[in-house]
């Protein structure tokens, strides 16, 4: 029997940031040194658009690598999948310029309880604010 046919929409829209600034680099490659930056409704799931990414400051070129964990320790490699990369490159800090924001699309359906993580691959002089945008089912 087929599943459900209809479009799912999310219930509410959901906006979730790190608590403080990306600034600290690691080079493992297994999620288990990440910060979660967005937790999927515990009991329905949600929907992850896109993940923003601001520079605080100046800042060399790095690489954010973004995780989903399966809702367990993030510290276990085994609950951690590598998902995607942006490269983030150097800024500059100006009062008279803006800085860009560093924009991925990741339009996926997160099960109950799966998040959202992140790390750079090198540390930063001024870090980056990171942000996602999605929904609660």
């Amino acid at each position: 029997m087929a599943g459900n046919q209809l479009p799912i929409y999310s219930k509410v829209g959901d906006i979730q940031f790190g608590t403080a600034v990306f600034a600290t680099g690691s080079t493992t490659k297994d999620g288990t040194t990440s910060t979660v930056v967005f937790t999927a409704d515990a009991t329905n799931g949600g929907w992850v658009e896109r993940i923003r990414f601001r520079a605080a400051g100046t800042n060399i070129a790095t690489v954010a690598r973004i995780w989903i964990n399966n809702g367990a320790a993030i510290g276990t490699a085994t609950n951690n999948i590598l998902w995607d990369e942006i490269t983030l490159p150097a800024t500059t800090l100006s009062e008279v310029a803006a800085q860009p924001n560093y924009e991925l699309p990741l339009n996926v359906a997160l099960p109950p309880g799966y998040r959202i993580a992140v790390v750079l691959a090198t540390t930063v002089a001024a870090g980056y604010y990171v942000t996602v945008t999605g929904g609660k089912y």
